[in-house]
Order: C-alpha cells, then structure tokens, then sequence
C-alpha cells in the first residue's frame, strides 16, 4: 500500500522526530528525558520512514547495519566509565568538562551524557534490528499451510 499523504506527512513529520529525539537526549543527564526515549523517539521516525518509502529507504537512512548501531553504542556506554577510572574514582562517577565558548557561553560535557549517547544508540540499533528482522518475516497469507 503506497499512500501519498503518508508520504509527504513523513517527509515533515521524521526530521522533527529526530530533531525532538536529539532534545531528549541533550538535556536527558539533567531532566526527564535521556538515551532511552530519545532513541524510541528516533526509532519511530525511522520506523515511519520505513513505513511510508519502504524497508530499503530504512536500510538506507540508517547508513550502517543496526547491529553494529547498537554494537557501537554498548561499547560508548562502557566506555563512559573509563575517565572515573582512569581518574580513580568509584565506577561510573560523572564526571564534568565545562567549555567556555567565550561571552560567558558555557557548553558542558560529561560522562552521563556519554553514556546517554551509548543508551541512545543502543536503542536505535536494537529496535531497527527488530523491526527488520519483523520485514523479512513473510506474511501469514504467504505460508503454505499443509491443509
């Protein structure tokens, strides 16, 4: 089923979505929000895009295999633990780096955001992996059944 509304509302509708996914994941290490939703949030526009231009246009969007999206992002969140270690501190401490951008702009960085940032990538190639492996699945119409 192709259907142009579909379309063209997805065109709109998916760079929003991901643009409010990176949102949630900015500003998720010190309010509501954070890797997780922001990765369903980007998940669902990429679904949609799927949805709406087909399975390869997914594939294409995604750049690399969901696999190794979600391969990429476990090993970011470890990692995010490497600089409290290296510092010795107990695992996991947040740590913060305050950017001066000049004119009293400050850009703060920090492990939790780094790890928001593996969260985020673990969910998007998770869920992608479970939503292509649902399209090769053949429909229930096209089982032969032995009946």
């Amino acid at each position: 089923m192709s259907s142009l509304i579909l379309r063209a509302g997805t065109r709109i509708l998916a760079p929003m979505m991901i643009m409010l996914s990176l949102f949630l994941l900015w500003r998720g290490h010190n309010l509501p929000g954070g890797g997780f939703i922001g990765g369903l949030v980007a998940t669902s526009a990429i679904a949609l895009q799927g949805i709406a231009f087909g399975p390869a246009s997914m594939r294409r969007t995604l750049v690399f295999s969901p696999a190794v999206i979600a391969g990429a992002g476990v090993l970011i969140a470890a990692l995010s633990a490497l600089p409290a270690a290296l510092a010795g501190l107990p695992f996991f401490t947040g740590l913060w780096l305050k950017l001066d951008l000049g004119n009293g702009a400050v850009l703060p960085l920090s492990t939790p955001l780094l790890f928001d940032i593996g969260v985020y990538l673990t969910v998007i190639g998770g869920v992608c992996t479970l939503i292509a492996a649902l399209e090769e699945e053949p429909a229930l119409d096209d089982v032969e059944t032995g009946g």
